[in-house]
C-alpha cells in the first residue's frame, strides 16, 4: 500500500475508530457480531441505559458505516455491516507494518552506532 492510499484508508477508517470508541457502542457491535440482526427491544434489554440512547448509539454506528437497520413490521432490526470494520483492521495492520519497519530501522541504527 502506498504511502498517499495508506493516509487515504486510515482516514476513511477514522469514522470506524471514533464509532468504537465509546464503550456501549462497542458492546453494541458484540452483541450484533455475536448474535446477529436484533431489534432495538431486544438490544435494550439488560442494557444500563434507555432504549433511546441505545437509538442513538445505533444511529451513531449506522454513520461509521458499521450498522444498518430495515423495517420488520413495527421494528427497526439492526445488523452489522463488516466491510468498514475489515477496512479499518487493514488500516491498523499497515500503521502495524510501518511501526516494525521503523523500530527495525532504529534497532540497526543503535546496534550499528
Amino acid at each position: 500500500m502506498s504511502r498517499k492510499s495508506a493516509a487515504s484508508a486510515l482516514r476513511d477508517a477514522a469514522p470506524v475508530f471514533a464509532a468504537l470508541g465509546d464503550p456501549m457502542r462497542l458492546s453494541l457491535v458484540t452483541r450484533l457480531t455475536e448474535t446477529g440482526p436484533m431489534s432495538i427491544t431486544r438490544l435494550s434489554d439488560g442494557a444500563s441505559v434507555t432504549r433511546q440512547a441505545v437509538t442513538k448509539h445505533l444511529h451513531v454506528l449506522a454513520g461509521a458505516g458499521i450498522a444498518r437497520s430495515r423495517r420488520r413490521g413495527r421494528e427497526s432490526v439492526w445488523e452489522i455491516d463488516a466491510t468498514p470494520l475489515r477496512a479499518a483492521r487493514r488500516s491498523l495492520k499497515a500503521i502495524s507494518r510501518d511501526w516494525e519497519a521503523a523500530l527495525d530501522r532504529l534497532k540497526a541504527f543503535v546496534e550499528e552506532g
